[in-house]
Formats: structure tokens, C-alpha cells, sequence
């Protein structure tokens, strides 16, 4: 079976150090083929600012993320499934159902809801499927799409209202209209480069009337640009061919973000929000748009004016229009009132109502979207949807390991990398870890009972999750809200940047204007740099206007943004600013030096600078400009503190911003960029970059770690993610020089409770379970691929096989032999016991779990063979279980395992001597000689009966039978095998470690009642059947013969 030759072995022994790294080349994505992401929570949804339903179909309804692509429920949001994965993701401003084709929806890319650090959108797509598949139909450089409308009895006629480039300006804003579906498009409301559309309605009864918000709006790192002459409210009455701004009592002069919305009970009736001063709020026309008179100017509606600034009329009633801000409003007095309606979620974006049932209404918030209907009495959860806004990621070294965040628009929170079957909801092992959404979180990765937590304005939480004691270290207290950033002692930005040393758990760093330093655990605080930013006057006034201000430390700038220390030497630290400056101090603090690459863009974001561990001095630095309207990578590395730089971004393309750079600490030249729009890898240390997006969504990837060998990820609308077992990768360039080549596995460990929750809702992706085994084939071969787990007793413990036939000969598994790198799992157990055909018991009749040890992975491919080795380590959570103690558990298992094949084989030879008596009575019945052998027969029969049923239960024929009769001798045993191995499917767990006392007592029973049944059969076997085989071989009759013993007689 087994097919050695030296060919094979020499094979095992080629080692990384001893082939030559792939140099500036890339490797085919089949050399990725079966590394996938698993997204791990939480299930707590992120923004939503679009939303929609279908008119023919009341519990269905669309949603739009600003980061995790388009989500559908048909059961009236208590689940949903994203429909736009493998086609497109990241930011939506809208979606729309073709009222004459529910078949046809249209999503536009972009939140016009513009935070400081939005994503842009890249254009406009189409379904002609109800959402199965998508067409990219245009308008990439529109940037955000707030809404589109669509003509109720022509689905081809589709109008687009584009904000524009979120952070520049662009002539590519405005109204848009395709009158083919999407083929082509007319600009038809172009005001300048600076002003595009908020908003959009179209009146239903005459959709050649259209209504426009136009809005002057712009972001810059440091400020907020809302409002300019032009904004207002727009009318054409042709389609969209002419345009002109409407007056009658709306606000003069400046006007900023603009939302209308025309009655469908009353087309003459038209309300409009805008953003004015003094001047500003709802508006109203009772004569499409000629007069207009102001019904609300409360500051619930109009506070924080370019994040909210929506309306939304009532199908049915004409006098009842709803509002979007921090809350969802509405008015039934032609909005001279208005009243909250309670959401899930503050800071309402969308609003959809059901035209024909105003009771039925979704709602797009900084939760996602929750769906009623009743009016708004209840609401559905946002407690289902994986579209999580994240920061950053940091992990630690427990076991499992746990990742930590903060979730904008909710809280910090920390998940665990995967959880037990024993699991009953996910959030059961959520934390949260203090400070607030901003962040970020840091710790040590040894010590993460103690918790640091930030929240804008420089709040700094430390968190002990153990005594669940909590204390503020704020270094200097002073409101920034509102502030100018020039008048503040500190500039804290939105997500300044805190550290705790590698070196020493009780330092701590954060990050203002200034390095500063606490050596007590935040108790004391040092400022120990300069002002390590660019520090521009212009840069540091009061953001907002020309309306309204608007400070929240998003806008804060001229900031320390990362901070990284060296593996090597806490006096090591290194600074980089989000106006493009790079600082790195030697000697603790006491002197800085400005090592900015000379090609460092202008005003750039460095996001992330990631010290390498495996030489001193070198350093890969992130730098992002996407908030100056430049979406070019940036990617530096330096091999000598800064004093040269390179620019390593060759494969990623020009329009992806790289927020997160990370090398592999265990192999030299492994690194990984996260990008706006998705995941790179390089196997040379940056000269070239390759897409490594795998499974994972598009969407932005704004943090990474690399930890106990898997690739962990936070994302800007998607959760969590790890890639599990990254380890292939370090010998992808020796696997793709070999062409079948055998990875070393990497370390299991023994557990015996993983897997799905199966009682459990909403559960996050399972971790992999057992061993994983990689292997790579250039090519699919001929041959059989024969995979073997050997023990370190040389017993083969599991085969995996290419081939059929040896996996029915070896109760082996079938695997792939496709080209690329293909993944299998060993589950680490040993043969369980051989249950006879049909047997219906209670209890666990699996594998035996292998004991922690050395085993051996044996690869052969014709005459080729390979071999590596790895550890089953024992579970580190329960180390009073000695190897001694796994060692006798096996042992004893093994004994249980084969009593009961012992068992099984006992009652399949029984089984099979009453069917071949009842076979030779037949053919002594044709022959006349059945009264000879009657007695012979029945005596034999009835005490083949007896001993089986002493066996096993007869009666049990369901599943839950062995509830109703008694058990039999074979459940007596397989209730001990479970009690002493295997995982319990029952309960879920499972031993670990030698049995105890009253197991044993338990085995040398059993012992006896096995050895008393034995013998009755044995005594069977020795006299009632070679009686009746004797008598039969006298009639010329064939005997009797069992599988295992042959033929009896005397």
C-alpha cells in the first residue's frame, strides 16, 4: 500500500532557507486556492443610509451599507442576505425597484451623508434578476449617489442625483438620465465642479415632473465645506431637459444640504428641508413649488444639517411628512409639529414607506436598517446584520484568542476568534472594552485583563475586564466639541492613536500634536516629542461653514495619527502625522528626527507604520490621500531608520488607497496591504503586490494583525474576518518551484468542543477544526494523490486518497487532486468502533481523539513521496492533565473501542447464521429434508436469539427508541467509549485525561458481563452449530460459514 522511494524523501528535506525566495515574480491565484476568510462577528449592523421595499411584495426589503454592499430580507428584516457580494460592495447611497419591473433594481455607489472619512463611490448598477446577478452601468467618477428615481411605468427611464467627489471637486455631479437602462446617460443638471445633488423626487402622477436638491459640499481633512449661492431647491416639468431654482419663500443667499420629497397623495403638495441660517428648516408648497411657507424650524431637525437633512412624505395622507436626524420624526399637521417615533438606532439616513400600507416602513440608520409594521411600534433587530464600521483590530494571546475594536455609530467591543459548540448566542462572549465608537483599543497581547479605550476629545478608558473596574485617564481635559483646533492644548483627533509597550504593560502611549507617555499605567503623563506635525495655521480653524460649524475631532488635524514601537527596544518609537510627517526618536523621547521620505505625498495620512521583526531599522509605512481626492497606494519601506526610502506599491492598482500595511513576523518578505476596496499580498518584501481578496467582500480593510499564524482584519463594513493558517504561504515560492510539494502543517491543538453552535443564532463562521494539511499540484495528475497521518508509532492513523477504491479499502476520505493549493483536514481522531449494519444505540460512537504527540504527514504521488511532521499539543486551557494522563486515556479508549468491534462482530456472525439456516431449511424444503434438520434449526435459531438480544435491543428501530426499551450490552459500552473519548455529542464536550475510579469500576464490569456473553457464544459455536453443520454436510448441504471463522464441524 505504501510507496517509498528515495526520490520522495530527498523531497521532504528541501527546506525554505534552502531555495531561493521568488524574486520580483508572482505566483498564480491557484496557488491561494483553498485559504479562505471566515468573517467572525460581530452581528451588529453598521451604517445604513439607503433603503427601499418592493410595492408587490410587502415583506421584502433592500438595504444599502456604507461600507458592506446591498443586503435583501423577505421576511421583513428577521434575516438578511447581501445579494451584491462577487460583483461589487463597499459604500451605497442608494437603491431603487423599478415599480413596472420588480426584476429591475438600480444601486448607486456612495453615501451623500459625507463623514471625514466616507468612502467614495465608483458608479451605478444594475439587476434585470431581482438582485441574482449585477451590471456595472456607469458613472464612475459621480462619486455619491444619494437617490435615484425611476419611471413608474418605463424602467429604462432612470434619473440619478449625484453629490459629486466626496473630497474634491469634479464636473461629474448633479442629475443624470438614462433613458436606456443604463446604456448611456445625459448630463442634465450640471450647476459647477463643486455643487451636486442631495436629493431627487419625482412626481408619480406626472413623472415628467422632477424635484432637485442641490448642495455645495466638500471634505477636507480638516474641515467641512456645506453650503454655497447655488444650493436650493430645482424644478423641471419636462423630464429633465430644463431646470430652474425655485424661490417663493425659500432661504436666500447661502443655502447648504437640501432634501424634497413630493406627496404621492398630492402631487401640488411638495416639502423640502434645507440647511440655512437664519432661515433654515421645513418648507412647504402647496403649489408645486411656486410658494413656499417655513412650518419647522426646530433644531431637532436641523442640528448637524449635512449628516441628516432628509424628508420623506406619506403616501396616503398628505399631511403627514417625516424627518430624518438623530431620531426618525414625523408630523401629521402638514409639519407644523413633530413627534419621534423610537428606533432601534439613532441617526436616521433613509426612510421607505410602503405605498399603499403607510404602516410598513423601513428605516436606513448608524444601525443598518430595521423594518415595522406597525407603524413604528416595533421594529426588527439590528442585532442580524455583519456590517460592523471598524477602526482597527488588535488581538491577544489567549486561547482562544480574542480580537478588539471600535465599532462606529456603537461601541468598542471584543469577539472571540472562534467559540465552543456549547455556544447559545454569540453575544453571550462579547465585551465591550470601554472607551467609545471612535477607539481605539490597546493592550498587551499577555496581559489582557487590563484594557485601554479611547474615545474622541482624548478620553482614555482603563478597563480591568476582570474586576470590572474602570477609571478615565484623560491627559488633559478640555471639550474639544466645537473647538478650533488651534485653540486646543492637546489635538486629539477622532482616533488618536494609543499603544501599550511591548516591553514593559505599564507604559502607554497617545497620540496628540504630541508623543506622550505614561510609565504608571496612565496614573502620570509626560509629553516626550515636540509638535511632530506640519502645525499649519490654516489648517487649525474652526471647521465647518460657511453655515455651520461642525467639531467632533474628525475634523481635529495636524496630529500625531500612528505611533509604533520597536520589537527590538522600547527607547525605539517611531511617529508619523496625518498631515505627511515622519518622526523616530532612539533615546526614549529625549530627541526626535524627521525622517519623511522625500517622496511622501503632500498633507498625507500615514496610517500605519509597521516595524519589522526581523531586522532593525526596516519599516513599511501606509500612507493614505484619499481625503484629499488622490486615490494613488502609497507604500514606503525603509531598510535603515528612515534615512532612504522606496516606494513599494507595484500591483496594486492606482485607484486603491492603502489604509493597513503588516508583515508576517515569522517569514522575512511576507506582507499584506489592506486597501479601500480589498486585500494584496507580496512574497518579496513589496517589489511586487498580487490581489489576495480571496473570499472576502469588497470593502475597506482598515486594520490588520498577524497572530498565531492566521491573517486577522477589521473592515469598515464587514466585521471581523481571519484567514486561518497562513502558513502555506511562507513555502508557496518553494511549493510553485517543486510543483507537488507537501506544507509543513503547522501546530493543532487537541479540543474536543469546536465547531457550528447548533442551537445558536446568527453564529459567526466556524474556525477550521483538527489539523490542517496544504498541499500544492502544478498540475492535476494521473495518479493517485495518497495523503496518510501517521503516528509516531509508524500506524497509519487516517488516509485521505485521490482514489475511490483506496478510500473504500481503507475507510479513508476522498480528497482533491485539482492544480493549486489544495486544504484537508485530519479531525485528530483514531478509528471508531464498527457499529453493525443498521444499529440503532445511544451515545457517542466517533473517533478515538488522538493523544497530544508527534505525527506525521506522508504524501505520495506516484513515485514521488514527502513527509512532514507537526505536534497535537494538548489544550492549553486545562494543563493539570498530564501526557501521561492522555497517554493511559488512549490506551483505555482503544480497549473500550475494540470490546465493542468485539461486539459488533459477535452480532453480525449471529445475524448471519440465522440467515443462512433459514437459507439452507429452504433448500432442504425443495429437497424433502427438512424434518431431519427441524429441530437442529430451531434449537440453534433460538439460541442465536438469545445471545443477540443479550447484546443489543432489537426493538430499537428510531432514533429515540433506545428512550423506550432497555439498553443492551453494546449501548452499555458505547455510553462508557463516550465517557471516556471522543467530543459527547450530547452534551458537547468530552474527557480529557485518564478515566477516573468509577469508570474504570465501570470497564472491569463490563469486562465480566462480556466474558459471561462470550462464552454462551462461543459455547454456541462449539456445539448447537457444528451439531447442525455436521447434519447438513450428511444431507449434501452446504454448511454454515461465518466471515471471520469459516466453516464448523466437528
Amino acid at each position: 500500500m505504501h510507496r517509498f522511494l528515495l526520490i520522495g524523501i530527498i523531497l521532504s528535506l528541501i527546506t525554505p532557507a534552502s531555495v531561493e525566495p521568488l524574486g520580483a515574480q508572482t505566483v498564480d491565484s491557484l496557488a491561494f486556492k483553498d485559504l479562505r476568510f471566515r468573517m467572525v462577528g460581530p452581528f451588529r449592523g453598521g451604517r445604513s443610509s439607503a433603503v427601499t421595499g418592493f410595492p408587490g411584495d410587502a415583506d421584502r426589503w433592500l438595504m444599502g451599507t456604507t461600507g458592506g454592499g446591498v443586503w435583501e430580507t423577505t421576511d421583513n428584516g428577521a434575516s438578511w442576505q447581501n445579494i451584491s457580494d462577487a460583483f461589487f460592495g463597499g459604500s451605497i447611497g442608494a437603491v431603487k425597484v423599478a415599480e413596472s419591473d420588480p426584476n429591475v433594481i438600480y444601486v448607486g455607489q456612495g453615501s451623500a451623508d459625507i463623514r471625514g472619512n466616507t468612502s467614495t463611490g465608483r458608479g451605478m448598477w444594475k439587476s434585470m434578476d431581482a438582485g441574482r446577478t449585477w451590471t456595472f452601468i456607469g458613472l464612475p467618477e459621480a462619486g455619491q449617489i444619494g437617490r435615484i428615481e425611476v419611471h413608474p411605468d418605463d424602467h429604462n427611464l432612470v434619473y440619478v442625483a449625484a453629490l459629486g467627489h466626496p473630497f474634491g471637486k469634479n464636473p461629474e455631479r448633479g442629475i443624470f438620465r438614462s433613458k436606456d437602462g443604463g446604456e448611456t446617460w445625459q448630463h442634465l443638471l450640471a450647476l459647477n465642479d463643486s455643487t451636486g445633488a442631495s436629493d431627487l423626487t419625482m412626481d408619480m402622477v406626472n413623472p415628467r415632473i422632477l424635484y432637485a436638491g442641490m448642495w455645495r459640499a466638500e471634505r477636507k481633512p480638516w474641515t467641512l465645506i456645506s453650503g454655497a449661492q447655488e444650493g436650493g431647491v430645482y424644478k423641471s416639468t419636462d423630464g429633465g431637459d430644463t431646470w430652474a431654482k425655485l424661490g417663493g419663500g425659500l432661504p436666500e443667499g447661502i443655502v447648504g444640504k437640501v432634501g424634497v420629497s413630493v406627496s404621492p397623495a398630492d402631487p401640488n403638495r411638495v416639502w423640502a428641508i434645507l440647511e440655512a441660517e437664519p432661515d433654515g428648516g421645513v418648507y412647504r408648497s402647496d403649489d408645486s413649488g411656486a410658494t413656499w411657507i417655513r412650518t419647522n424650524s426646530d433644531n431637532d431637525l436641523r442640528q448637524r444639517a449635512w449628516y441628516y437633512t432628509h424628508v420623506q412624505a406619506d403616501p396616503v395622507d398628505p399631511n403627514t411628512i417625516y424627518a430624518l436626524n438623530t431620531s426618525l420624526y414625523r408630523s401629521v399637521d402638514g409639519g407644523m409639529n413633530f413627534d419621534i417615533i423610537p428606533v432601534p438606532h439613532g441617526d436616521v439616513h433613509d426612510l421607505w414607506i410602503h405605498p399603499h400600507d403607510p404602516n410598513r416602513i423601513i428605516v436606513a440608520d448608524d444601525g443598518g436598517g430595521q423594518v415595522t409594521v406597525n407603524g413604528g411600534l416595533s421594529w426588527s433587530s439590528y442585532f442580524n446584520q455583519a456590517t460592523a464600521e471598524f477602526y482597527d483590530v488588535i488581538v491577544d494571546n489567549g486561547f482562544p484568542y480574542r480580537l478588539y475594536g471600535a465599532q462606529q455609530d456603537n461601541t468598542t467591543i471584543s469577539v472571540p476568534a472562534w467559540t465552543d459548540v456549547n455556544t447559545l448566542y454569540p453575544k453571550e462572549h462579547w465585551q465591550n472594552v470601554g472607551g467609545c465608537e471612535s477607539g481605539p483599543v490597546a493592550l498587551h497581547p499577555d496581559y489582557p485583563d487590563v484594557v485601554y479605550a479611547g474615545c474622541y476629545g482624548g478620553v482614555m478608558d482603563r478597563y480591568n475586564l476582570r474586576t470590572g473596574q474602570r477609571r478615565n485617564i484623560l491627559l488633559y481635559p478640555q471639550l474639544q466639541l466645537g473647538m478650533a483646533a488651534k485653540d486646543l492644548r492637546h489635538r486629539f483627533q477622532w482616533v488618536s492613536p494609543m499603544l501599550v509597550s511591548k516591553h514593559d504593560p505599564q507604559t502607554i502611549y497617545h497620540g496628540s500634536q504630541h508623543v506622550n507617555r505614561s510609565r504608571d499605567e496612565g496614573q502620570t503623563w509626560e509629553t516626550i516629542s515636540p509638535d511632530l506635525s506640519t502645525n499649519t495655521p490654516e489648517h487649525q480653524e474652526q471647521s465647518g461653514g460657511p453655515i455651520n460649524a461642525d467639531v467632533t475631532g474628525v475634523e481635529i488635524y495636524n496630529v500625531v495619527f500612528s505611533i509604533s514601537e520597536s520589537p527590538f527596544t522600547g527607547d525605539e518609537i517611531w511617529a508619523g502625522s496625518d498631515d505627511g510627517r515622519i518622526h523616530i526618536t532612539r533615546d526614549g523621547g529625549a530627541t526626535w528626527t524627521d525622517i519623511t521620505p522625500d517622496g511622501m505625498p503632500a498633507l498625507g495620512t500615514v496610517d500605519e507604520i509597521e516595524l519589522s521583526t526581523h531586522s532593525p531599522g526596516r519599516a513599511y509605512v501606509a500612507v493614505q490621500r484619499y481625503r484629499l481626492d488622490d486615490f494613488q497606494p502609497y507604500i514606503f519601506r525603509t531598510d535603515d531608520y528612515g534615512g532612504s526610502w522606496t516606494l513599494v506599491v507595484n500591483g496594486i492598482p492606482e485607484d486603491h488607497p492603502v489604509r493597513t500595511v503588516r508583515e508576517d513576523p515569522e517569514h522575512e518578505g511576507l506582507l499584506f496591504a489592506g486597501t479601500e476596496f480589498g486585500v494584496f499580498v507580496t512574497l518579496n518584501a513589496g517589489r511586487t503586490w498580487q490581489s489576495f481578496q480571496r473570499n472576502l467582500p469588497i470593502t475597506p480593510v482598515t486594520g490588520m494583525r498577524i497572530a498565531h499564524d492566521d491573517l486577522i482584519l477589521s473592515t469598515q463594513g464587514r466585521s471581523f474576518w481571519i484567514l486561518d493558517d497562513i502558513s502555506p504561504l511562507r513555502e508557496i515560492g518553494i511549493a510553485v518551484a517543486a510543483g507537488t510539494y507537501l506544507f509543513k502543517p503547522r501546530n493543532a491543538v487537541r479540543l474536543t468542543n469546536v465547531g457550528s453552535a447548533s442551537m445558536a443564532e446568527l453564529t459567526p463562521d466556524p474556525r477550521p477544526a483538527g489539523a490542517q494539511i496544504h498541499y500544492y499540484l502544478a498540475q492535476e495528475p494521473a495518479e493517485e494523490v495518497l495523503i496518510e497521518v501517521v503516528d509516531d508509532r509508524g500506524e497509519v492513523v487516517r488516509t485521505f486518497s485521490s482514489d475511490s477504491a483506496t478510500v473504500t479499502e481503507t475507510n479513508g476520505q476522498q480528497i482533491d487532486k485539482a492544480s493549486g493549493l489544495n486544504r484537508l483536514a485530519w479531525q485528530t481522531f483514531y478509528p471508531g468502533p464498527e457499529m453493525p449494519e443498521d444499529a440503532v444505540v445511544w451515545g457517542y460512537t466517533g473517533g478515538v481523539v488522538a493523544p497530544p504527540g508527534t505525527y506525521t504527514v506522508r504524501m505520495t504521488l506516484s513515485e514521488q513521496v514527502q513527509e512532514q511532521s507537526f505536534q497535537l499539543l494538548p489544550d492549553p486551557r486545562i494543563p493539570d492533565v498530564t501526557l501521561a494522563s492522555y497517554e493511559e486515556q488512549f490506551r483505555i479508549a482503544l480497549e473500550v473501542r475494540d470490546s465493542i468491534n468485539s461486539i459488533a462482530r459477535t452480532i453480525e456472525d449471529l445475524t448471519a447464521i440465522r440467515e443462512q439456516v433459514q437459507g439452507v431449511m429452504d433448500r432442504a424444503e425443495s429437497a424433502g429434508q427438512t424434518e431431519v434438520l427441524r429441530a437442529l434449526a430451531d434449537t440453534l435459531n433460538d439460541k442465536s436469539t438469545s445471545v443477540t438480544e443479550e447484546l443489543m435491543q432489537p426493538k430499537n428501530r428510531s432514533a429515540q427508541d433506545p428512550i423506550r426499551f432497555l439498553p443492551r450490552l453494546d449501548n452499555q459500552w458505547i455510553e462508557l467509549y463516550g465517557r471516556i473519548t471522543g467530543t459527547d455529542g450530547y452534551i458537547y464536550g468530552g474527557a480529557e485525561g485518564a478515566p477516573h475510579e468509577g469508570t474504570i469500576e465501570r470497564l472491569s464490569v463490563l469486562i465480566d458481563e462480556w466474558d459471561g456473553v462470550r462464552a454462551r457464544y462461543l459455547e454456541l459455536l462449539e456445539s448447537e452449530l457444528q451439531r447442525f453443520n455436521n447434519a447438513v454436510e450428511r444431507l449434501g448441504l452446504p454448511a454454515i460459514v461465518l466471515p471471520r471463522r469459516g466453516r464448523l464441524v466437528s
